[in-house]
């Protein structure tokens, strides 16, 4: 029982970074999942009247489980036919153990898609 009341308390703090790191992470994969539905929307959006707001658009559409004040996207291109859309994003994180940030910063997803 003492082995047991010594062990648990690093055992609950590995279980909780375990879970903050698979939020994160989560968070990591739905970045990266919306960025890429961007750049396939910017893709074949050269016809539109503004390709950047529909690219943008079709982020924030796609990162539904981010906080959209949170997210910052930028769309670069010519939009030429041939030539490349570069869409990225960032949002924030924060790893978090019994109140004190251990990693914080921002994650950064880019991909990018030739405009047809």
């Amino acid at each position: 029982m003492t082995e047991f009341a010594l062990v648990l308390p690093l055992l609950v703090m590995l279980l909780f970074g375990i879970i903050q790191f698979g939020v994160t992470f989560n968070h990591y994969l739905a970045l990266t999942d919306a960025v890429r539905a961007g750049a396939r929307k910017a893709a074949v959006s050269r016809h539109e009247r503004d390709p950047v707001s529909v690219t943008v658009d079709q982020v924030q559409r796609a990162a539904e489980d981010l906080k959209a004040p949170d997210l910052q996207i930028a769309v670069e291109s010519s939009w030429d036919a041939g030539d490349e859309v570069e869409v990225s994003a960032s949002y924030p994180y924060s790893i978090k153990l019994l109140g004190m940030t251990i990693k914080s910063g921002r994650m950064n997803s880019t991909t990018t898609e030739r405009v047809n």
